[in-house]
């Protein structure tokens, strides 16, 4: 895969498959991205193009994962750690009660780096910030401490 900057649209991603087929994607400044496959015979020549929404292109991604990661994961480095969002449910043990009452990182060994509450987003929240049923918890760990939070998040 190559990658090239395209000034005032975004990036292209270049990939040629094992059965030789040219594709690329644009992700373009907005969020939204264009697929793009070329004809075998000419690989210059665009064959078809298809223009996807950023709620879209977010679909697809989850599409294309294996099947062993969660739809929720964001990003797995070689060092084994991972970022997943967990929602907490309205009828959480947990709904009201601080983030320190949580005992996360004690517990599980994953930090709570942030919480979308809404349309906010609040950044490294501490120990006394309280949740809410409905916040999107952003959490990384290992893919072991990520599954342990979120049973501990999910408790009722």
């Amino acid at each position: 895969m190559s990658s090239t900057p395209l000034p005032g649209v975004g990036v292209q991603y270049d990939l040629t498959t094992r059965e030789h087929r040219h594709l690329s994607v644009i992700a373009h400044r907005d969020g939204t991205r264009s697929v793009n496959v070329y004809r075998t015979d000419d690989p210059d020549a665009c064959l078809q193009s298809l223009h996807l929404t950023a709620g879209e292109s977010a679909a697809l991604i989850d599409a294309l994962m294996p099947s062993h990661h969660s739809p929720n994961l964001l990003h797995t480095t070689e060092l084994g750690l991972v970022a997943e969002r967990i929602e907490l449910s309205s009828a959480s043990h947990w709904n009201g009660r601080t983030l320190g009452e949580t005992r996360m990182r004690t517990e599980t060994g994953v930090s709570i780096v942030a919480v979308l509450r809404r349309a906010d987003a609040v950044p490294s929240p501490g120990p006394g910030f309280r949740l809410a049923g409905g916040d999107t918890l952003i959490v990384i760990g290992t893919h072991e401490g990520v599954d342990a939070a979120a049973t501990i998040l999910g408790r009722e």
